[in-house]
């Protein structure tokens, strides 16, 4: 890890979060001209006032732009250009996967986009990102598939509240950033730093009242996506083999959330691809704790399980072993809190 490539890093963070805090208002701008609008008109919506929401583009072009921007400055090595290549390409393919149901009055199929996310997935496995540590290959492609195509769509399904998303993703990316640093695996550092602040950028906007902004499934699905092939760029080297297990510490709120609505809604007689108010959030509203609790304490553990993961990197066996079980027991006695709640 040299001085020069920290120095990058740093650049790709804070050019992309400039960028990003330039473009975001164009992108508001732009969904008002257009009336790309997101209306509460049905009960799962959880805000009160029409909103616009194409904030993804302002984060895919500021994750991209900046890339672009980098690569003019410094040479990077064949294999990260190519890698970067293979991010850029699907993650392109996924931002329009989105942006089309942004602008599509009704949205679109879940079947067309799992075309389009399993389209996107073999692109960056073709660009030679995938499992490393699993054999047969085969199995190791099948698996890659399925990771890549569930964290998407987790990190679009917990897209809910102001800030949850964007902020998973902030501290994901940086999560997957400095535990790539010392394995110098150039293009995740890149990619992730570059991720960090176009997110960063985005967030104010969409915290704010007068300039309020969504991200869209442009942008949810996009990062999804990203955070996803990143997990798989890294070696996760450690005292250990339970450290490749780490991205599931680090996604672990968005993935929980997932798995969790699922389950809630098969036992209720419906069909886990139909919208609900399942979600943990919601189920905590439904107890009594404000939206900016939730947020907080939905950061914080996020937060958590990312220093639990880079822990896990540097722990023996048997602390790394107790790390993964005490997060999981964590994660059963919020289940059953969240049982708690009635949800219509």
């Amino acid at each position: 890890m040299t001085p020069q490539n920290i120095t990058l890093y740093s650049l790709a963070f804070l050019g992309a979060c400039v960028l990003s805090l330039v473009l975001t208002p164009a992108a508001r701008a732009a969904a008002l001209f257009f009336h790309v609008i997101d209306h509460p008109n049905s009960d799962v919506k959880t805000h009160k006032e029409p909103v616009p929401y194409l904030g993804g583009v302002a984060i895919f072009l500021s994750f991209v732009l900046v890339l672009l921007w980098i690569r003019v400055l410094t040479s990077f090595p064949t294999g990260t250009l190519r890698s970067l290549r293979g991010i850029v390409i699907g993650g392109t393919l996924m931002f329009i996967l989105g942006l089309i149901d942004d602008i599509k009055f009704k949205g679109l199929h879940y079947r067309t986009k799992f075309v389009f996310q399993i389209t996107a997935t073999l692109i960056v496995i073709l660009f030679g990102i995938r499992l490393q540590f699993i054999h047969p290959v085969g199995v190791a492609l099948i698996l890659s598939l399925v990771w890549i195509v569930g964290v998407t769509n987790a990190l679009n399904l917990i897209d809910i509240m102001d800030g949850l998303a964007s902020g998973i993703v902030f501290i994901a990316a940086l999560g997957f950033l400095f535990i790539s640093l010392p394995t110098e695996e150039i293009y995740v550092n890149f990619a992730a730093a570059a991720l960090a602040g176009a997110v960063l950028g985005f967030m104010p906007f969409n915290f704010s009242k007068k300039y309020k902004l969504f991200m869209g499934d442009c942008g949810s699905l996009f990062l999804g996506f990203v955070v996803a092939v990143l997990a798989l760029g890294t070696s996760y080297k450690g005292k250990t083999n339970l450290a490749v297990l780490c991205p599931l510490l680090i996604l672990a709120v968005p993935l929980y959330d997932t798995l969790a609505v699922f389950a809630f809604r098969i036992k209720r007689g419906m069909s886990p691809f139909l919208g609900s108010k399942d979600h943990f959030p919601l189920r905590l509203e439904k107890l009594g704790w404000s939206r900016t609790r939730i947020l907080i304490f939905t950061l914080v553990v996020t937060l958590v399980f990312n220093i639990g993961a880079f822990v896990v990197t540097k722990a023996p066996y048997i602390y790394a072993l107790a790390i993964y079980c005490v997060f999981g027991l964590c994660l059963v006695l919020f289940t059953l809190t969240i049982l708690k709640a009635k949800v219509e």
